[in-house]
């Protein structure tokens, strides 16, 4: 089974990346930046986990408001750096680990937790700025990543007792993924800041000593505040700490604190934890049981014939089919696939399997390739294809056969008022 091997905590702030990128290590200003995170930077070369489960918040960069989601969680195979409005940094992209960010979900949500997830999009300084000063990368980075996205911007925001709480059925998700991995828990943000209004500048380095000691020796009082005695201690984007609390949810009881650094440089209190967790397994099966729990909402479904749930790994599998078919919502795009579709599939790099079946229109072959259905539909309008037609594709019949089971013999599809063409 995997395992949790310890929780790590930092902040994020630009100015980390800021001091990697202008090689200021040494500068009396940053070098205690830096002093801080060596502990972090040894743990992490002698324990070696394969995989950081990294915990951050987006800055209005990948994430905008006209669809924020309280808990993202990436399932993509690499995340490049974003750009955040003068270029990316000069990093390479990091790997992540799909297999283990699909087990997860599933099993957050069979949890209750109400996830979104997210693929092609690049990550800001929330996760990039530690990271440039924590690991080596001038070859790659030596370790994968499970991102989760907590949407703090915008309020209202998750409470610090559902953070505490996804915590805990993080630990045992991670515990049940059957492959003998090491996993550490890496928590950004904070601590104290306030980077708004006439409270810009707003520290308090008691409340940050005070936090810090509560989280790793007695988090659950923390979980009963509320985010505005967050903001009011910490400063109102300091209330962002909440997502520490994930962090401590998902280690032991017990931990053993091996370093704990904090600088107040300039705008925000830099903090960093080492938590190494003190599990002991039981010895009975509960990675199993946790699986069967995860899994129980489509226990079964396999025995349906024609049946092919559009979950993660189908959803993997088909995105780059899936991307270029959403396309032709854009009246631009549309016009080019009529007119030169062949074009486009090297544009996008379909492979030589993905242009034939959007080349022969091959309505089943595409659902089972990875294909949803409501992509289907929007091609189906596009080169006048009706959704009974494709529906009747599917099925192996005629549109007249099919028609005789239905009720009405209509026909419709989702096109507008462009005319179609074949």
């Amino acid at each position: 089974m995997a395992r949790i091997i310890g929780g790590l905590a930092v902040s994020h702030t630009p100015t980390i990346g800021f001091a990697v990128d202008h090689n200021k290590q040494q500068d009396p200003a940053w070098a205690p930046i830096f002093e801080n995170f060596g502990p972090i930077c040894t743990w992490l070369e002698e324990r070696k986990p394969d995989v950081l489960f990294y915990i951050y918040n987006d800055h209005v960069t990948s994430f905008f408001f006209d669809h924020y989601s309280a808990f993202a969680l990436g399932v993509d195979d690499r995340y490049e750096v974003a750009d955040e409005g003068g270029g990316p940094r000069d990093l390479p992209a990091i790997e992540g680990h799909a297999a283990l960010s699909r087990h997860i979900g599933q099993s957050l949500m069979a949890e209750e937790f109400d996830m979104s997830f997210f693929r092609d999009k690049p990550i800001d300084h929330g996760l990039f700025s530690p990271m440039s000063a924590l690991l080596p990368h001038t070859d790659g980075w030596p370790v994968k990543v499970v991102p989760l996205q907590m949407g703090v911007l915008q309020f209202p925001i998750p409470s610090a007792s559902r953070c505490y709480k996804l915590g805990k059925a993080l630990r045992r998700a991670i515990e049940s993924y059957p492959e003998d991995i090491d996993v550490a828990i890496v928590a950004t943000g904070g601590v104290s800041h306030q980077v708004h209004g006439e409270r810009c500048g707003f520290n308090n380095t008691e409340w940050d000593a005070q936090f810090l000691s509560s989280l790793v020796h007695d988090p659950e009082p923390l979980t009963q505040m509320s985010i505005a005695e967050f903001a009011t201690l910490g400063g109102l984007e300091g209330a962002e700490v909440v997502t520490w609390l994930i962090m401590r949810g998902a280690l032991s009881a017990n931990v053993d604190l091996l370093h704990h650094g904090y600088y107040l440089p300039s705008m925000t209190g830099i903090a960093t934890l080492i938590l190494e967790n003190q599990a002991r397994p039981l010895p009975v099966d509960l990675a199993e049981r946790y699986r069967a729990k995860a899994g129980e909402q489509l226990k079964g479904i396999e025995a349906l014939e024609g049946t092919y749930p559009f979950d993660l790994a189908r959803s993997a599998k088909g995105y780059r089919l899936n991307r270029f078919l959403h396309q032709l919502i854009k009246p631009d795009f549309r016009e080019r696939f009529r007119e030169e579709p062949e074009a486009l599939f090297a544009e996008h790099e379909l492979s030589d399997e993905e242009r034939e079946l959007v080349r022969r229109r091959d309505w089943r072959g595409m659902i089972h390739y990875g294909v949803i259905f409501f992509l289907l539909e929007k091609l189906g309008a596009v080169v006048g294809t009706t959704n009974l037609h494709i529906y009747a594709n599917m099925r192996g019949q005629t549109l007249e056969d099919f028609q005789a089971t239905r009720n009405q013999k209509v026909l419709y599809s989702v096109a507008g008022k462009e005319p179609a063409k074949s």
